[in-house]
């Protein structure tokens, strides 16, 4: 499976469907999201990307709840 996404895509990708979702600001959910982490594909083969979500206790619930959904869609990203 290629990865049809790059980490930079992903983040824009994030930040806008907690916006249209949740509401608030781009800027502010760009920090909450913070940078999309890729590792190697062949220590993770299933989803090769994380992220280590800041903001408050609400923003971090709202995008754990969202990249279960965008986890399922985009496993795999590549650097960029």
């Amino acid at each position: 499976m290629s990865a049809g996404m790059v980490a930079s895509e992903l983040e824009m990708l994030l930040v806008s469907r907690l916006v249209r979702e949740i509401g608030g600001t781009a800027q502010s959910w760009r920090k909450a999201v913070g940078t999309v982490i890729v590792r190697d594909r062949k220590t993770h083969a299933h989803c090769n990307w994380e992220i280590r979500p800041g903001g408050t206790q609400a923003q971090r619930a709202a995008i754990e709840l969202l990249l279960d959904d965008v986890r399922l869609r985009y496993p795999l990203v590549a650097e960029g």
